[in-house]
């Protein structure tokens, strides 16, 4: 995928790790960015056969898988890693909070930092406003394609809120999620939404390109608004078939999500 901005050209691309994360590279021929470096050995491969220098590292959360390459890489490139205000993530020069804006430099990138707890408390994402007028989010395990991370620290109501906060961004938005579960998850969509149109024709072509060994992120928001029972709680579809699995009247959207949340856990 190539984004333009001015007369830049950055390459992001997905490096597979472990059995279904996706590391992310950031590029222009020449400079690189990582983001949640979980595995070193598949990125080192990647910037040697490619020639890169690694200058910056983004971390979206605490998790061994998404930050377990990092002190590795510092110490063979001595890349400058940002990430959010914990303490248990070794190797941060510089923690980020909403709205902090980071500059990839000598990439010709600027990323805006949102805070989106939930999955965990510290995470954090990565969001690029183009020239072009696209958007790219680096969502970790935020967001999924049909899907959305569990809650192992915060609750319904924290997740929900940093959900809205990719709801208000343009519909084209890129999102570069940290996991290929999307076919998984959409098994459970379909549990949820039966008759979505959108979410069958998304089954199809999901179906085809993991066939080809293809990822099926990035995403577009667009599509998540159409297919992801968590970006679509308010809908009524959604809400009646929460209630149907919990057995009573849902009153909020808080609780809708709670109960998909529970429903997906279990599924």
């Amino acid at each position: 995928m190539f984004i333009h901005k001015g007369v830049a050209v950055i390459k992001v691309e997905p490096i597979p790790a472990f059995n279904d994360n996706y590391i992310w590279i950031i590029e222009d021929g020449r400079y690189a960015c990582i983001v949640d470096p979980g595995q070193k050995d598949p990125i080192i491969d990647y910037l040697t056969k490619r020639r890169l220098q690694l200058k910056s590292i983004l971390i979206t959360h605490h998790h061994h898988d998404h930050t377990g390459a990092v002190l590795d890489l510092v110490e063979l490139t001595g890349a400058h890693v940002y990430g959010p205000m914990n303490a248990i993530i070794q190797g941060i020069d510089t923690y980020v909070q909403e709205d902090d804006l980071v500059s990839l430099a000598p990439l010709d990138l600027v990323l805006r930092v949102l805070e989106v707890p939930g999955h965990t408390l510290d995470h954090v994402a990565y969001v690029g406003e183009m020239s072009n007028g696209q958007t790219i989010a680096f969502c970790g395990d935020t967001l999924f394609s049909c899907g959305s991370g569990r809650l192992f620290e915060g609750n319904s109501t924290q997740m929900l809120q940093s959900l809205d906060k990719f709801k208000k961004m343009s519909q084209n938005t890129l999102l570069y999620c940290a996991h290929e579960y999307t076919l998984s998850n959409i098994r459970w969509a379909l549990a949820v939404e039966p008759n979505n149109i959108d979410l069958q024709h998304w089954e199809r072509e999901a179906v085809c390109l993991r066939e080809q060994a293809l990822p099926t992120v990035p995403t577009t928001l667009e599509q998540e608004l159409k297919t992801n029972p968590f970006l679509r709680v308010g809908e009524q579809t959604v809400q009646q078939a929460a209630q149907a699995y919990a057995g009573h009247v849902l009153s909020s959207r808080a609780e809708v999500f709670s109960v998909l949340r529970e429903w997906k856990n279990h599924f």
